[in-house]
């Protein structure tokens, strides 16, 4: 016992407990290596910095996922709300939307039209079967619900298309739509050209070339309008996301009505 008294403070000067509890200290500026290099200290002295790492890079991006999902839904809730407006305006049988005095409107939905009936009767169909075939009650009223808005909201699309046709202004200006999904405003000054041509392609509703310009606004695949623009216009794609365009192609039940009528609005302006 006297022996081992005088050997516990060396011990205690270069052990692992103690240098864990000075390591801060010792690695600001003590002579010890044990209070810098000593396992304990290194844990203690990466911790905090890996947590703020960790927090610089995990809240941010929460964040913005958070922010993309809210504006996606108000995008989706703004959709909604204008398909129901535009049923309660075919309803009420108030006309073509935003048509001013002396406006021509033109429609562009004939085209689609037996594609149309066709996914609504299959809609029906396969809604009412799903209804009668499935005997569990929960699986039943989830797939009820899900083809009933889903029929719902293709009859919204379809007359969104009726009551919000193209629209050629008085004063030579045009206003070029699909439903309540694109809405494209071009300004009499703005426009250089309305001709007839015929063209036939796949994809969506609207193609983008930004290295062109060009916007494509198709309907069943085709496109019968080019309007050519003296400087590009901004609109918003479907569900709001901004895009530019400086060449349109557009589809018109009756494109050369469409073009005649651009022509002599715009010559009555530049009388």
């Amino acid at each position: 016992m006297s022996a081992a008294r005088p050997a516990e403070p060396a011990g205690s000067a270069g052990s692992a407990e103690p240098a864990g509890t000075v390591g801060p200290a010792g690695t600001a500026g003590s002579s010890g290596t044990a209070g810098s290099s000593g396992p304990t200290g290194a844990a203690g002295s990466a911790e905090p910095a890996e947590a703020v790492r960790s927090e610089g890079v995990v809240e941010p991006a929460e964040a913005g996922s958070a922010g993309a999902a809210w504006r996606g839904a108000r995008r989706l809730a703004r959709h909604q709300l204008l398909l129901l407006r535009c049923l309660v305006r075919w309803l009420l049988r108030r006309g073509p939307h935003g048509r001013r005095a002396g406006d021509r409107a033109f429609g562009y939905a004939q085209a689609e039209s037996p594609l149309f009936w066709i996914m609504l009767t299959v809609s029906v169909v396969e809604t009412v079967a799903l209804a009668l075939l499935i005997p569990w009650p929960l699986v039943h009223a989830i797939l009820l619900v899900l083809g009933v808005w889903g029929t719902f909201l293709a009859v919204e699309l379809r007359l969104s298309c009726v009551v919000r046709p193209h629209l050629v202004g008085a004063d030579g200006s045009l206003r070029l739509r699909y439903g309540a999904l694109v809405d494209i405003r071009v300004p009499a000054e703005q426009v250089s050209d309305v001709r007839v041509s015929r063209r036939f392609r796949s994809g969506g509703l609207l193609a983008l070339d930004p290295e062109t310009g060009t916007a494509d606004l198709a309907v069943a695949g085709q496109t019968t309008l080019t309007v050519e623009l003296t400087a590009p216009v901004t609109f918003h794609r479907p569900l709001g996301r901004p895009a530019t365009a400086r060449l349109i192609r557009c589809h018109a039940d009756a494109p050369e009505a469409l073009a005649e009528t651009w022509r002599a609005a715009s010559g009555a302006t530049a009388r």
